[in-house]
């Protein structure tokens, strides 16, 4: 463990100012599991319900090219004002970021956001086509709120409802509506249920830096309801997201609920593990297993209805 920590610190000196690597650790690619599994999730269900005569590929494409920048696109914006801000300092247990650690200079970090942003509007245009006007709407407040996460709501324990809507009703509803220009409640539950599981990230991310957000003026809801209430929500969320799984059930997507009980089975796992840490950077190790168990989740749902197909 020791050399492991001792080689992290000399891999993370020997970053350069605005390098390559530099950018790809801005990025936070762990992060970007929970950017794809709403898409995926939402793909599999149109498939479902438009075969494979009726499926488009461009669009969906166009729509996990658009989640993932999105991504990328809030974690710079992330980085860049939790620095600003002072959250971001040499008392954080997390992962270490650009701006704080001097591997991107912030005005490299102002540019590569206003880019990245307009990169995320030129590559979700193309869906007005495909999903009508009604995709300007999603497409301003997937912008909107990405610079009002950081900025303001996640600093008044807003997050959490934040990544119930944007990471699992809109990214869900929007790309199933896109391919078929519908709705019905297997989608809209299904998103729910992965904005659930995705919000394990964001729990664990809150759990780990409890003590120095409480010190920043970070109202996270876990420094809000404390440490063991917010294990039992990590817990909940991610048995909640499996058990909402029961609406593929009434809709012949047997294999959409079963199989995610192997995910139910890591979460829990992963819960026990992050309860023992309780503390300190050793739960950075717990945030990427539990990006791991959200991917795996979403290939189980994935899987469990394109077998419905078959």
């Amino acid at each position: 463990m020791v050399i492991f920590h001792f080689s992290a610190m000399k891999e993370e000196e020997s970053v350069r100012l605005n390098s390559p690597r530099a950018w790809l650790l801005a990025t936070r690619p762990k992060t970007l599991t929970g950017a794809a599994v709403p898409v995926m999730v939402a793909l599999a269900l149109a498939w479902n319900d438009c075969g494979s005569a009726g499926f488009q590929w461009i669009p969906a494409v166009l729509c996990l090219l658009f989640a993932f920048i999105m991504q990328i696109d809030a974690n710079l914006i992330n980085d860049y004002f939790d620095f600003r801000k002072g959250t971001d300092d040499e008392l954080r247990l997390g992962p270490k970021r650009a701006c704080a650690q001097g591997w991107v200079t912030l005005r490299a970090m102002r540019i590569a956001i206003a880019l990245t942003t307009l990169l995320a509007c030129l590559t979700g245009l193309p869906l007005i086509h495909y999903g009508g006007w009604e995709m300007v709407s999603v497409g301003v407040l997937c912008v909107l709120f990405c610079f009002l996460y950081t900025t303001h709501l996640s600093y008044r324990g807003m997050g959490d409802m934040l990544v119930l809507v944007f990471f699992g009703i809109v990214p869900v509803c929007a790309t199933y509506f896109i391919q078929t220009h519908t709705a019905t409640l297997e989608v809209l539950t299904a998103s729910i249920a992965c904005g659930l599981i995705i919000d394990t990230l964001l729990v664990v991310n809150n759990y780990r830096d409890r003590d120095n957000d409480r010190r920043t003026g970070k109202r996270t809801i876990i420094v809000r309801i404390g440490k063991r209430a917010g294990e039992q929500l990590f817990l909940g969320l991610g048995l909640a997201g499996c058990l909402l799984g029961v609406v593929f059930i009434v809709y012949g997507h047997v294999w959409a609920f079963v199989l995610p009980l192997i995910y139910l089975r890591l979460h829990i796992l992963t819960y026990r593990r992050m309860v023992k840490i309780g503390s300190g950077t050793q739960l950075n190790g717990i945030l990427g297993e539990n990006a791991r168990n959200m991917f795996i989740y979403g290939i189980l749902v994935t899987i469990g209805l394109l077998i419905s197909t078959l």
